[in-house]
């Protein structure tokens, strides 16, 4: 077996409740926001009080002492002053209003009050993905939601990432080992969703953008010292015409001679730009265009190279930000320094004189020789940070969940043996359910979960998929203990029609279970997850189709789940030697109410709730 640590062994024991902590350090952030807030307003009365005072004393210098204007240096300065301090006031009181949302949004998480507040990546969602639809993996209310707390899009789409496809089971036991190192670094959490929170990106959020920009084809001639230094020497030249042209009538030289060496050197300056226009222009739009989360990531950055690592995962993710030589939080907030000033050029003022200047070819120039120094890390650099904020998610997760466990991987598969297993999107008084499924002579590879609506089938099946995906993406679960080998998840739970496709509800559904099936001639051996199979047909072609497509996925050495409201199927059962085992949920209707206890116990369904369900709410004519 693999694991970082023991099965159900609770983690962060010595550290306070998440809750208790939370709310512990907003209410002393709320006191710091008062006593900033009281200061806020006293700076701003005391810059009213020195600007009248200031005015009062100007008219009356002015009026009855002119000889003693340098007076006035006097309020000015402590008006500067008073500028100086009130602006630390502001900085901490916007600091200190982002650590409070910082832990409200923590709060709300611990609530229950998250879902629609974070991002949902319905952007990495795929139609013919084998669960992301059916598990609620995206969207509002998703898992994605919930665990998201990046602030970069790389770091989203990492994320997206390892919820969508299963990692080795060694890369597993590293993200566990790292998870549990970061999971009590609240200080650190704080600092990684708040960085770069008086920056934030620009509307476009493209990680690929900026890794294509730094690896692509460069001219040579963009990074010729000779050219750089020809024009600077050629820029200053034309502002020296300039000036000594206007100031000329001062001086014995009339003035059309520097007029002339004024135009002379405007036309060359001028020509040359317009010789380098396209391409200058063309490279000032590239960066533009693909660096549009920089601010952002220098700040990401930097806060990651504040922090000190143990875990063997999160030293070598340091050693590669190390291995272009300058720390990327620098590098890259040089490069926005010169994309920042490129921007200027759309300035009417500066584009005026930027054919004469070269400003916009020098930026183009600087970033250049960026790009050849640091472009062919630039990727790799993404790739660094999207992992350590995918790692920073999960390790939230954890620390605001104590009492879920890391789960345990077993090489021989497939098998899944899970304990008090409970969804995590639930709420806390939510019931847990056990069950294993296992490859061998002995071992059922199929139960079979018959029962009445609304008692529980669909949630469980959800929340084995959902757990899984959680282990297999290095997270803890929501369950007492779970052991299991590496799976492919696969699910018919949410299938939908398509008017724009033209397909039926059945054929989008046998269409998923082909997909299914042809999952088992890869890698990994199969979980299958299908709730309530071909309901879409008659009960004949139900039993007959249901019988052969679990027969098929056992077979090829799948593992899984069938739900069913037709207690037919449960007869698959007693054909399948030994391979299978019928489950249910039960509820009891009594007195026009109806209740469930959410277990899942072994048997058949006893009971039907929908004539009764019809009959309470009147619809029937009994």
């Amino acid at each position: 077996m693999m694991g970082v640590m023991p099965e159900g062994a609770p983690h962060n024991s010595s550290s306070p409740a998440p809750e208790v902590e939370y709310r512990t350090r907003l209410v002393e952030l709320v006191g710091v926001e008062k006593t900033l807030s009281a200061a806020d307003r006293r700076y701003v009365a005391a810059k009213i009080a020195i600007f009248v005072a200031g005015a009062l004393l100007a008219a009356w210098l002015m009026k009855f002492a002119p000889g003693r204007l340098t007076w006035l240096a006097v309020p000015l300065i402590i008006f500067a002053v008073s500028f100086v301090l009130h602006e630390r006031v502001l900085r901490g009181l916007r600091r200190t209003r982002q650590r409070i949302s910082f832990y409200e949004r923590s709060l709300a998480r611990l609530d229950g009050r998250w879902p629609g507040t974070g991002r949902q990546g319905e952007q990495f969602l795929e139609a013919a993905h084998p669960y992301a639809r059916d598990l609620d993996i995206f969207g509002k209310g998703g898992l994605f939601e919930l665990l998201c707390t990046a602030r970069t899009s790389a770091g989203e789409q990492k994320l997206a990432a390892w919820l969508l496809e299963a990692a080795p089971l060694d890369e597993i036991a590293l993200r566990q080992a790292t998870v549990a190192e970061l999971a009590p670094r609240t200080d650190f959490q704080e600092r990684m969703a708040l960085a770069g929170e008086d920056v934030q990106a620009e509307s476009a959020r493209t990680p690929e953008a900026l890794a294509a920009w730094g690896e692509s084809e460069q001219n040579p001639a963009k990074n010729s010292t000779s050219l750089r230094l020809l024009t600077l020497v050629l820029a200053v030249c034309w502002i020296l015409s300039v000036l000594l042209w206007l100031f000329s009538r001062l001086d014995a030289i009339p003035l059309w001679h520097w007029g002339a060496v004024a135009l002379a050197f405007s036309a060359v300056n001028a020509a040359l730009s317009y010789t380098w226009r396209k391409p200058a222009a063309a490279s000032a739009e590239a960066l533009e265009a693909a660096g549009h989360e920089l601010p952002l990531l220098a700040a990401v950055f930097a806060t990651i190279e504040q922090e000190q690592f143990t875990s063997a995962k999160l030293t070598s993710l340091e050693a590669r930000l190390r291995s272009a030589g300058a720390p990327p939080s620098r590098a890259l907030a040089k490069l926005n320094r010169y994309r920042e000033n490129l921007l200027t050029a759309k300035n009417l003022l500066v584009k005026a004189v930027d054919p004469v200047v070269f400003w916009t070819q020098q930026w183009v120039w600087a970033a250049e020789r960026w790009r050849s120094q640091y472009g062919a890390s630039v990727r790799d650099w993404m790739s660094t940070v999207a992992e350590v904020e995918a790692l920073v998610s999960l390790a939230v997760f954890m620390h605001e969940r104590p009492e879920y466990v890391f789960p345990t991987f077993v090489e021989q598969g497939p098998y899944l043996e899970v304990e008090d297993l409970v969804h995590p999107l639930l709420g806390s008084n939510a019931i847990g359910n056990s069950l294993r499924l296992g490859d061998g002579g002995t071992e059922v590879r199929l139960i079979i979960i018959s029962g009445p609506n609304m008692a529980g089938k669909s949630t469980f099946t959800r929340s084995v998929g959902v757990n899984v995906v959680l282990a297999q993406a290095g997270s803890p679960v929501r369950a007492q203990r779970m052991a299991l080998s590496a799976l492919q998840v696969a699910a018919s739970i949410c299938i939908l029609d398509s008017l724009q496709g033209g397909l039926s509800r059945f054929y989008a559904e046998i269409t998923r279970l082909k997909q299914i099936y042809d999952l088992t001639g890869q890698n990994l051996p199969v979980l299958f997850l299908l709730d309530e199979l071909l309901s879409g047909t008659n009960s004949h072609d139900r039993r007959v189709g249901t019988e052969s497509i679990v027969r098929g996925l056992i077979r090829r050495r799948a593992i899984g789940i069938v739900t069913t409201h037709d207690l037919a199927l449960t007869k698959i059962v007693d054909t399948l030697n030994g391979q299978a085992a019928n489950y249910h949920f039960g509820d009891t209707f009594a007195e026009g109410r109806l209740s469930f206890d959410y277990r899942l116990s072994p048997g058949i369904a006893e009971s039907t709730n929908a004539i009764e369900l019809m009959r309470s709410i009147g619809l029937t004519g009994d």
